[in-house]
């Protein structure tokens, strides 16, 4: 019988402080909602948990996605890429979206060589949800 060689044990963190970008993709529908990044603790916390936790380069801090829009994230599958420096959740958006700006999608612009359109409805008011 042959040995199975021993796997990593999850994403290359090359100390508790490194960032690793994590993207988030509707489990159902296979769309891309946003890209964060998550540090050692927040991907623990994520796999522990079962709800996306990320880590906010802004506030220097972990965010749970939707402790203040109430738009969380259910994790259903957690895949790491062959690098081990990429994390892609495969999540269940709760709420009507995941960006901030009011749409489902973080990627609700599309670029040419005129510039960036809109080719997406807003789905919430950032306003009433945020109060910003």
């Amino acid at each position: 019988m042959t040995a199975t060689p021993d796997l990593p044990t999850g994403p290359a963190f090359a100390d508790d402080e490194a960032l690793l970008p994590a993207i988030a993709q509707d489990a159902a529908t296979g769309r891309v909602l946003m890209l964060a990044y998550m540090n050692r603790q927040a991907y623990e916390e994520t796999l522990r948990t079962g709800r996306a936790v990320y880590y906010s380069r802004s506030r220097k801090g972990l965010w749970r996605k939707g402790d203040t829009s109430g738009h969380h994230q259910q994790v259903r599958r957690v895949l790491v890429d062959c690098d081990r420096d990429t994390i892609l959740l495969e999540v269940e958006q709760l709420g009507p979206g995941a960006c901030h700006n009011g749409y489902e999608s973080c990627f609700y612009r599309e670029a040419d060589a005129a510039g960036l359109r809109v080719i997406a409805e807003p789905t919430f008011d950032p306003k009433k949800t945020y109060g910003v």
